[in-house]
């Protein structure tokens, strides 16, 4: 694949792992363990309101690009694929996605700056940005804008060596560099 680069134009290959997940106030039940004839106080939210984070994470060095949105859908990750070309523009970008049935790239424009790359059907196991998304959920807020606020940050402070550390599955990394250092 190397060969077949116009070295003028892209002057680097990367990786990333691309995902979506939503994040969200969503009306939690549960059970709580109280004295017999005692009414339990417990604090209830009655709320559905999400948000979703696209992201794209380099195992390689770290790099991330990540967009917030109130929605998933082909139109979206046209766009999505559109703005993340444009992020470090001299660089191809070889990016790992899983089937989600909006991810279907019959009708949409793929920059020419990337290549979708699938991993086999219902194997999110296989996707490190699975575990990105555990890394910052299973929080709980009082507003949308409150969690908002705390998605940007946390994305903003999350450092390339943590993004390296929860993404950098030595088999993808080693056969990244095996493939393009030789």
């Amino acid at each position: 694949m190397r060969t077949s680069l116009n070295k003028n134009k892209y002057k680097q290959v990367n990786l990333y792992f691309q995902d979506e997940a939503r994040f969200g106030m969503m009306t939690h039940t549960g059970k709580h363990l109280t004295a017999c004839g005692i009414k339990p106080i417990v604090k209830y939210q009655h709320i559905f309101k999400t948000t979703y984070l696209y992201g794209s994470y380099s195992p390689i060095n770290g790099n991330s690009f990540v967009w917030e949105i109130d929605g998933v859908d082909t139109t979206v990750f046209e766009a999505y694929l559109e703005n993340f070309s444009k992020y470090k523009p001299q660089e191809f970008k070889i990016v790992i996605i899983d089937n989600a049935g909006f991810h279907s790239t019959k009708n949409i424009n793929v920059p020419e700056n990337i290549y979708l790359l699938r991993i086999p059907p219902y194997t999110p196991e296989l996707n490190p940005c699975e575990q990105v998304w555990q890394y910052i959920k299973n929080q709980r807020f009082k507003s949308m804008q409150e969690l908002k606020q705390w998605l940007h940050q946390i994305v903003k402070d999350m450092g390339k060596q943590t993004i390296k550390s929860i993404t950098g599955n030595h088999h993808y990394v080693n056969a990244f560099i095996t493939t393009f250092n030789s």
